[in-house]
This record gives structure tokens, sequence and C-alpha cells, in this order.
């Protein structure tokens, strides 16, 4: 498991290495670390054309002496300075290698192979100052591989925040410990392939994690030699409508892929014809109806048997029938996950969350613009503190889907999601989510762990369905469908259980 840190803690771990560490050993490390990945990405590092750009702060320092490293095997590397006061030693360094050094407003792009980044530190907050923007906006034309010394500048490295113009780095080059801005998008856009580069900081475990394949591993469930359709996980599936038939079957598909022993779905009679057809093995209660075709009773839903947790929402409509079912089923003591629709209806009535636990909540970025009566483009900006928030103030946990998923627990506990592509961004997907949620609280998991480990598996799913897919390079892969992802999930789960714990 992956822990990403703030600023602080960062900041924390690097006065407290400093302290029993000679005077600019840590920045040589960091130095070391980050020439030794420039001459990789180069390849051939003679008569290599590098560009560094140098600000104020010890991320110029980091870029000079890498510099310096990377002219001392032959490259022609020119540091454009534009902060007014670079780091001394740095320069010193670099020049003495033979490093050339020019003011910003003598830049020249022709014929560069590389472009370090050393602008703006992981203390930058806000938006970029000239000539910074300026310098950003102006790496847009350039045909260089472009890599960040710590943090893209522009990006904030503890929320991923970006506030401006910005650096898009092809790799970003960090160290001691994974920054949270750089997972977390809008951030995560502009970081480009993240390597970290361990300068061996005291770092304590943080709450803000990603799972890695070994973790979900270990989380799955494993049936035991006595398993039953019973003590495997019974899970209740209220969604669909007349109109929503779809939503019906993938949120169904999806709580019997992820393993569950039964499925029992509960809703209106298309829908419930259409899972009947689709997943035979379901068990399908036909729950009447009100004259838009979506459900209206609650206790025929309550009715249909033991569950161990529920799903309600996707394509069940906001009327005054699908609000009785959703309030009834929220009355019980049961895990609940509630998505889609099921979140427009509770937008009014968040007290029917926070009298509850065991919950979790996963919108989208307008439907938890409505939960939370916030501007949508706000939460787009700031993901990880509105899941937070979020959390905290409902009681519940949130998982905020988009294209960096954020899972947020009300104790404080967040989980960053890096398995996602974009080709995940397609109708029923989000349904498919759902019922693999609610199928992992059924089998036990807490909430906070179905969502991240359930995160983790459908954005694995997404890549292997559109045949090659990579989170860091949406251009690869092909385009999928929600059912795809249903399809190749047996072989995702296989995958990633033959990963040692």
């Amino acid at each position: 498991m992956r822990c990403l840190y703030t600023v602080e803690q960062i900041r924390s771990g690097e006065a407290a290495a400093m302290a029993e560490l000679p005077e600019g050993a840590l920045m040589a490390r960091a130095a070391a670390g980050l020439a030794r990945r420039c001459a990789s990405l180069l390849g051939r590092v003679y008569g290599a054309q590098v560009v560094l750009l140098v600000g104020s702060g010890n991320n110029g320092g980091d870029a000079l002496y890498a510099g310096a490293l990377l002219a001392g095997r032959g490259a022609a590397v020119t540091a454009v300075v534009a902060g007014s006061s670079p780091h001394s030693g740095g320069v010193a360094a670099f020049r003495a290698a033979g490093g050339t050094v020019r003011p910003s407003a003598e830049i020249a792009w022709q014929s560069t192979d590389l472009v370090v980044d050393g602008l703006v530190g992981i203390g930058g907050k806000g938006a970029l100052r000239e000539p910074y923007a300026a310098l950003a906006r102006g790496l847009r034309e350039v045909g260089a591989t472009v890599v960040a010394v710590d943090v893209p500048s522009g990006v904030d490295a503890g929320s991923g925040e970006v506030a401006g113009d910005a650096v898009r780095a092809d790799v970003t080059v960090t160290f001691g410990g994974l920054k949270a801005g750089l997972l977390v998008s809008p951030g995560a856009e502009f970081a480009g392939l993240v390597e970290l580069v361990d300068i061996d900081l005291p770092l304590a475990a943080s709450p803000l994690t990603a799972l890695d394949a070994s973790d979900v591993a270990a989380m799955l469930p494993v049936p035991s030699g006595e398993a039953s359709k019973y003590t495997r996980g019974v899970v209740g599936v209220v969604t669909g409508s007349r109109q929503y038939t779809g939503a019906a079957v993938l949120s169904t598909g999806g709580a019997l892929r992820a393993g569950a022993g039964m499925v029992r779905f509960a809703g209106a009679h298309h829908a419930a014809e259409m899972v009947r057809a689709r997943w035979p093995e379901v068990v399908v209660t036909d729950i009447g109806t009100d004259d838009d075709g979506s459900i209206a009773d609650a206790a025929g839903v309550l009715a249909v048997g033991r569950v161990q947790a529920w799903v309600i929402g996707s394509g069940l409509g906001t009327g005054a029938g699908p609000a009785s079912v959703l309030a009834g089923v929220l009355g019980t003591e049961l895990p609940v996950l509630v998505d889609a629709d099921a979140i427009t209806i509770v937008a009014d009535h968040h007290e029917w969350l926070s009298r509850r636990g065991g919950t979790l909540v996963t919108p989208h970025t307008g439907e938890f613009a409505k939960l939370m009566a916030a501007d949508r483009a706000d939460v787009e900006a700031h993901r990880l503190s509105w899941a937070r928030k979020a959390a905290d103030q409902l009681g519940v946990t949130v998982l905020l889907k988009g294209s960096t998923t954020v899972v947020a627990d009300p104790d404080g506990r967040t989980a960053v999601n890096t398995t996602a592509t974009a080709w995940l961004g397609t109708a029923g997907s989000g349904d498919v989510l759902s019922g693999v949620c609610g199928s992992l609280m059924a089998q036990g998991l807490s909430p906070f762990d179905a969502g991240r480990v359930g995160a983790f598996l459908h954005g694995m799913a997404g890549r292997f369905a559109s045949e090659g897919a990579d989170v860091d390079d949406p251009r690869r892969g092909a385009p999928v469908g929600a059912g795809d992802l249903l399809e190749v999930w047996a072989d995702v789960e296989r995958a990633v259980r033959a990963v040692p714990a």
C-alpha cells in the first residue's frame, strides 16, 4: 500500500533527515536520482540538448545539480534562470561542470531533447506568476520530453489543485514520498508518469493511501471449504425502471461477478424481466410500480428475503415511489450502497444518511454537486477536499467517481484509485461499479474497503476490456462498453489474486 503525503508531512520528514545528515546531502541524493532518470529518458546523454527551468527554491537547486551531472557526461545543458535568487551552490556546481546560464528572456527551444522543470517546488500555492506562467505556456509548443522536479510547477502538491497555467510533464520525479497532488486530478493530468526516488526520509504512515494489486489480493474475500450461497454473502439490488432496464442488468451483473453467493433483485416489471433473461442465477422479485414505471412498494422490496447488504439507485427514478423505497432500505441496519437517482433523492434528505452507519455513497461529480449543494466546477478542481468534507458532514463513506476516483471515510481515511482509464467514461460503467461494491459489502468488507477495492478492480477491468488501455496514456486501447467490463471481470480477479499478498 502506498502512502500519499501532504506538503507538511514531507517538510517534517526533510527536517528530521537534514538534522542527521551533512549539509547538502539530501539535495545530492535527490539530484542524483533526477539525473539518472533524465539520462534514461535521453538514452544517449553525450551531445543531448537539455534545458533547465530554474526558480528560486530548492527545486531549482535539484535541477541545477542534476544538470551538472548531465553536463559532466557530455550533455549540452542550459539553465534558464527565471527566479531572482537561484540556489547559489547549484549555480556554482553547474557552471563548474560546463553548463550555460541564461535569463528567461533568452530562452531558445530549437533542438531541445529534454526540459527539466525546476521552477516551483512543493510549497507553491495558487497560480504561477510571470515569468513562470509564460514559461509553462511556452512548453506546450515544445516537442521535447518534459521532466518535472518533485511536482509540476503550478500544481498544488498536497491537493492536486491547479489555479492557472501549469507545466504539463511527461514524467514527474518526486522525492522521499508520493505527494497526494500527483495522483489526484486535475494535478494528476499534469504529472504524467510519476516516479519516486527514495532519499530515505523518516515518514510516518499517512491516512491517505493508494492500493496496489497485492493489497487488493489480500483483501478480496475467499470462500472457505464450508461455503454456501448464504455464507458467501447475499446482496439485494434495487435498481432500474421501465425506462432504464439496462441499469438493472448492469448493476446486477456487477454484483454477481464480484463474488456474492446470491443476488436478489427487486425492481419494476420490465427491468425484472431483463434481469431474469440475462442472469438466470439471480432471484428476481417483480415489484409494483407507479404510473411512470418506477417502483413504489417499499414493503415488497424489504420482504424479498434475507440479504446482507443493499444496492439501490441506478435508473430507479426520483419520484415519490422510489423515495419511499429508499427511505425503507435506509431505515434498516444493513450496509447500503446509494447510487445515481438515490443520491438525487437523499440530497434533500441528509438525515436519512446521518442517522445510520454502514453507508457507501457513489456519486459522479454532477450527483455530488447536488448532494452537497456545491458548484460542479469547484468539485472538479478540489476533489480531495470535497470528498473528505462530504464524508465528515454526512457520516458516510463517499466514493467520488471521475478522472481520479477518491474514496473518503468519516474516520479520516482516504484512498485514491490509480487504475482507471478514460475509456471507462461510458454509460453504465458506474452501474457495474455499484453492483461490485455492494457485493463486496455483502461479503463482509467495510464500505471504505469495498469502495477502494471495487474502484481498483473496476479500473483494471476497463484496462483489460479496452485491450491495452494505459492509465497514463488514454490514446492506447479501444472503446469500451459497460457490458465489456463484466466479460473480463474473471480475468481481472485471476490476475490480481495471483499477485503475492
